[in-house]
């Protein structure tokens, strides 16, 4: 993994500025759509239903991502000042763009993202799940079934995300030397067997869940007309948008991650952090009902219009 002290070897000053560009637009996006639908949630009691639980919950997982990228971006962004050996030195104090807050900082930066992302996974297979219950069973998912899934979530994500912080995996820092993540440069038999155990929970059952849910909810509710709600994206969403990284990190546990260069080792990090503006887009802004109290939350007239009648 990249020094957090230089430029890493591969990115110049203006690539740097780019990559942290690109994350500081993604993670005010994500950020400003999300907190908007957190919002409409806590102010519409419409909105508080045992399904538009889990959607919160998703929401509330990536702002964490949103959150966790704008950390990267302003790291991404900032100029240090590489010091001389002395006031009168020769030597060029140099500018550099590196993380700002230690290895302690990373480990909280890694644990932070880390558990943001399965939480935001994990939600996305609890709303799939929920849905199919929802739509496709004679029972309507009740409250304590939404919390009980919810409590599950966080708590496996929080499990999974502090074991490197244990000794089993680790977090450093990415290529680009400005934010943090598991690393996967190690190439023993701890990242291997952490990776593909994780992996295999946290990534390939939640994707199994939402592929079989929607699938379901297709097969039942196409005969009748259109299903209410959008099969297709959630899948692709998790797929395309955390595929990626998987495909880097499998790599990484069975060849020399270093033949591939630094700059297309961050393309799957840039695409994982557009994730949370999709899912409030397909979630919030795609649910009519939602759609709807995020129109009341930001038209006061028309909340109090409601309130009159």
């Amino acid at each position: 993994m990249a020094e957090s002290g230089t430029l890493p070897t591969g990115f110049g000053e203006l690539e740097v500025l780019a990559v942290g560009t690109v994350l500081l637009v993604e993670a005010l996006s994500g950020l400003s759509l999300n907190s908007l639908t957190i919002l409409c949630f806590c102010k519409n009691p419409e909105l508080r239903t045992p399904s538009h639980l889990l959607v919160l919950s998703l929401a509330l997982s990536d702002s964490g991502i949103s959150l966790n990228a704008l950390m990267a971006a302003t790291s991404s962004l900032l100029r240090g000042r590489k010091k001389g050996r002395g006031e009168g030195s020769l030597v060029p104090r140099v500018s550099h763009r590196r993380w700002p807050y230690g290895s302690e900082g990373c480990q909280v930066h890694g644990f932070q993202g880390f558990a943001t992302v399965l939480a935001s996974i994990c939600s996305s297979a609890a709303i799939a799940w929920g849905r199919y219950h929802h739509y496709c069973t004679r029972s309507r998912l009740d409250w304590n079934t939404a919390v009980s899934l919810v409590f599950f979530v966080w708590l496996s994500s929080a499990f999974w995300a502090t074991l490197p912080l244990l000794g089993w995996g680790h977090y450093d820092h990415e290529p680009l030397g400005t934010c943090c993540t598991l690393d996967y440069s190690r190439r023993d038999r701890n990242f291997t067997s952490f990776l593909f155990t994780m992996a295999f929970f946290n990534f390939l059952l939640p994707l199994f869940i939402t592929v079989i849910s929607y699938r379901l909810m297709e097969q039942k509710l196409g005969k009748t007309g259109r299903p209410p709600v959008n099969t297709v994206l959630p899948a692709r969403t998790l797929l395309l948008g955390w595929g990626p990284y998987a495909l880097l990190y499998l790599y990484a546990a069975v060849a020399d991650v270093t033949s591939i260069s630094p700059k297309l080792q961050m393309v799957p990090a840039l695409i994982a952090k557009a994730v949370p503006t999709v899912n409030a887009i397909n979630y919030a802004l795609g649910s009519e009902m939602v759609h709807r109290g995020i129109w009341q939350c930001l038209s006061p007239q028309k909340r109090e219009r409601d309130r009159e009648q």
